[in-house]
């Protein structure tokens, strides 16, 4: 099986998966483009659903290379809204682990994401928080 399989099938079952499969995984993937990311997309964590959400995280939207909103919530209407305790965000290119790819830029945080696809629909995102594990894995999946 290959990288991009096994993840789809880790995402489908919505069963946890821990750092340790995770990112021998994300290192086989290829990068992305800027523009691949453009548009809103649907997020999901790697840990079945046993991690509270204080925030209904819903994803993310990438408007332009200087625009894009890193958390998108669900308000308990069922809308979709901007949550902006953390500020907005930007696009680069950025190596990481030898590999060329989008990467989210916190405007007022020192967080960045960095993308690897999956297939042309899903990406799945690696967070990296100053001073922390660079170990917090996500998925977005095109809406």
């Amino acid at each position: 099986m290959s990288a991009e399989s096994d993840l789809l099938g880790i995402i489908a079952s919505g069963e946890a998966c821990p750092p340790s499969v995770l990112m021998p995984l994300y290192r086989q993937l290829e990068g992305v483009r800027l523009e691949f990311m453009f548009g809103t997309w649907r997020g999901g964590k790697f840990d079945g659903g046993k991690e509270p959400d204080p925030i209904s995280w819903y994803g993310k939207r990438f408007t332009s290379p200087s625009h894009a909103e890193p958390l998108l919530c669900r308000a308990p209407d069922g809308s979709i809204y901007s949550y902006d305790k953390l500020g907005l965000a930007q696009l680069r290119e950025v190596s990481f682990e030898g590999k060329l790819s989008a990467s989210l830029i916190y405007d007022q945080q020192p967080i960045m994401d960095y993308f690897r696809k999956v297939s042309d629909d899903v990406v799945i995102g690696l967070g990296d928080i100053k001073g922390k594990p660079t170990d917090f894995f996500f998925h977005l999946t095109r809406t």
